[in-house]
């Protein structure tokens, strides 16, 4: 369980899909890569390689981190999809857990809200004028944490 007297939160989970993303990516890389007759062959393939290089360094695993007042959550190591939701703007916060159909990544959930999931099904789920559903392995103690913080807004 959260302890509310340790200053800050911070936890990264990795994901499995930037390992698949990798590995395709090298193979069509390597596939453009090839002498073609055709050289739009080698121009798409190496393209799409490197996009596939690039979406994996983007998902690879996803950070949420205390700045003080405000949560702010990105995927990594290339930190192009950030999120940062203030701590006074939290209603309420819960244990849940996504579906099959809520997916993986960063997109607008069939429930309502957003979804930002790495991997796994657990989540916390954050009310503030919205919804984001937040993938975690760490569910319980970031509740507790953001729970925590929630009070100490309230009570200012």
């Amino acid at each position: 369980m959260y302890d509310s007297d340790a200053p800050g939160y911070q936890h990264t989970q990795n994901g499995p899909w930037s390992l698949l993303l990798y590995g395709i990516g090298v193979f069509t890389l390597g596939l453009g890569l090839l002498p073609w007759q055709e050289p739009l062959q080698t121009t798409w393939l190496s393209t799409l390689g490197g996009l596939l290089l690039l979406l994996g360094a983007c998902f690879q695993n996803l950070t949420v981190t205390d700045e003080e007042d405000r949560l702010d959550i990105h995927f990594g190591p290339l930190p192009l999809f950030r999120k940062q939701i203030r701590y006074e703007d939290m209603q309420a916060v819960e244990v849940g857990r996504t579906t099959l159909l809520d997916g993986w990544g960063v997109h607008i959930s069939p429930r309502g809200g957003w979804v930002w999931n790495i991997a796994g099904w657990e989540c916390v789920v954050i009310y503030h004028g919205g919804k984001t559903w937040l993938g975690t392995d760490d569910a319980e103690n970031l509740a507790g944490f953001l729970k925590a913080k929630i009070l100490q807004h309230n009570s200012a």
